[in-house]
């Protein structure tokens, strides 16, 4: 018991003295600058945004003539003057509604596999750049790397953006921009 105690009380003077002496080596990396100029990066967002500007020409499509047949719509029922409408008229409405939520519904799935993909771009990236840090923390001898945006200032040589940029270029030369398989759902 007693020779607990005085390990305890040595550690508590000790330890304090051994986390003095390893001074903190920063670096800081602008991963804006990473996810902007990395050629997989590059490359993902060229395609991504190929499908997003898809996905507004597919809304423009499906909406055109939904706005044409609303305004048809609009003008037999202002035409009946306040009469309930005929069976011919409420089909036509309950036509236009189908159209509507299959357009709604279409647009939502086409938004959600972007929003997907999008995601798996940057998990993708994100897996390299884990060791990639950890790499060039290594080879700069720093035992800490924190993202330029979250410093108030800083030396231009801490910044090791450069070297994570080469390093990913050569680790993932692309990425796939395709949304991940739906998991199964269980029932």
């Amino acid at each position: 018991m007693k020779n607990l105690l005085l390990l305890t009380a040595l550690s508590a003077v000790f330890l304090p003295v051994a986390v003095q002496a390893a001074p903190a080596n920063v670096v800081v990396v602008d991963r804006e600058r990473v996810y902007a100029e990395c050629n997989a990066c590059k490359s993902a967002q060229a395609q991504l945004q190929a499908q997003a500007t898809a996905l507004q020409a597919r809304q423009t499509a499906l909406s055109t003539p939904l706005k044409t047949e609303a305004q048809s719509l609009q003008t037999a029922v202002d035409a009946l003057k306040g009469a309930p409408p005929g069976p011919a008229l409420k089909a036509r409405v309950t036509a236009f509604q189908t159209q509507q939520n299959n357009a709604n519904q279409e647009l939502g799935r086409m938004q959600q596999t972007l929003q997907a993909s999008q995601a798996n771009v940057v998990r993708q990236i994100d897996a390299k750049l884990d060791g990639i840090y950890g790499s060039v923390m290594g080879a700069k001898g720093a035992n800490l790397a924190v993202d330029v945006g979250a410093t108030l200032a800083h030396g231009a040589a801490l910044d090791v953006t450069a070297d994570v940029l080469a390093a990913l270029n050569v680790a993932l030369p692309s990425v796939s921009v395709t949304a991940p398989a739906a998991a199964p759902t269980g029932r």
